[in-house]
């Protein structure tokens, strides 16, 4: 069989909770097939928070090309609709070179930006819809519902009631903004996850107490590295008051223990705490999603092992095929691929 067209090639997701081993299955991964890394970790865009956020090292990012990290200031601001655009867009570039793309991290809503998309059209424009809606209130959601239908009967039809006067009006503003119809922006939105060919991977801790401890071992790491004087950098910058709007998890702590307000024992207690909070919500977020393959993590469980199951599940669920690198690597390193894998 041959190839898939470089650009054909599967999106591979490793997601997972803080402190889990995904960077580094990520990093395994990447090397054993050439691949680019897309951080999907909102807040290791960061330039300055590199300890604090655990981002990838040099000597790592030396290792595999790491996109999106380390490449904002921390007064300027990426959503998620931004990353959306910008992380296909690259995903797409590395995709046609002939490599493989990964995305790792563990914020949850910018994985669903870059897999599924986040789609709502064209701005919204105060006075098309007041005068949407006052048409409704003049000639009844009936008439709003026909001018619907004569537009984009495809959107129309997906309405159960004409009440749903909402819906009626924001598709018809979307209608004057863009000049097409609602429905069929919805259709390209699809085309675009859908060519993704996304296939998600998270970490699983049977043992949560194992996973805790790996967190409170990385914290006071982080602190052993120089986490306090990086947000005392952060400080003599000018950037003490976004260290807050952020919301990176101790940073805030740190900064009160740099004020004299609390001890470092206490605020690393607390960041580990949260640390540990974030990862329950992560787990929750993630289990939610049916579509991810859960790979064992934990004492035993090498990062080769969790390596060659979650390329012998690619390969094996038909996302790669027999001319590609997932495949070329699993006959050189771990043998045929398993159907039970």
């Amino acid at each position: 069989m041959s190839a898939a067209p470089a650009e054909q090639a599967p999106l591979i997701v490793i997601a997972g909770p803080t402190g889990s081993g995904k960077s580094s299955l990520a990093l395994s991964v990447a090397e054993a097939l050439g691949a680019e890394i897309i951080s999907a970790d909102s807040m290791q865009f960061y330039r300055g928070l590199e300890i604090g956020t655990a981002a990838p090292t040099p000597e790592e990012r030396r290792r595999v090309p790491h996109h999106f990290v380390s490449f904002l200031n921390p007064d300027e601001e990426m959503s998620a609709a931004a990353y959306q655009c910008a992380a296909r867009e690259r995903a797409a570039r590395i995709r046609a070179a002939g490599r493989t793309a990964i995305a790792a991290g563990g914020s949850g809503m910018y994985i669903a930006a870059l897999v599924d998309g986040l789609f709502d059209g064209p701005g919204r424009d105060p006075a098309i819809r007041a005068r949407l809606t006052g048409e409704a209130e003049e000639q009844g959601n009936a008439h709003l519902l026909e001018r619907l239908r004569a537009v984009d009967p495809d959107y129309a039809a997906t309405l159960t009631s004409e009440n749903d006067v909402v819906r009626i009006v924001r598709a018809l503003e979307v209608y004057e903004l863009a000049g097409r119809p609602y429905s069929a922006l919805h259709r390209e939105h699809r085309r675009a996850a859908e060519s993704l060919r996304a296939v998600q991977f998270a970490l699983d801790y049977p043992d949560r107490a194992v996973l805790y401890q790996r967190i409170n071992e990385r914290v006071l790491r982080m602190v052993e590295r120089g986490w306090v004087e990086e947000v005392e950098a952060l400080v003599a910058a000018g950037y003490a008051p976004q260290i807050g709007r952020l919301k990176a998890l101790g940073f805030r702590e740190i900064l009160a223990c740099l004020r004299g307000e609390q001890s470092l024992d206490t605020a690393v207690a607390a960041t580990q705490q949260h640390h540990r909070r974030y990862a329950k919500r992560q787990l929750t977020w993630f289990r939610a999603d049916p579509r991810i393959h859960w790979l064992p993590a934990g004492p035993g469980v090498s990062v080769t092992e969790q390596r060659d199951r979650l390329l012998a599940i690619v390969a094996r669920i038909g996302a790669a095929d027999d001319g590609g690198a997932i495949h070329r690597y699993l006959q050189a390193n771990a043998g045929p691929v398993k159907s039970d894998a």
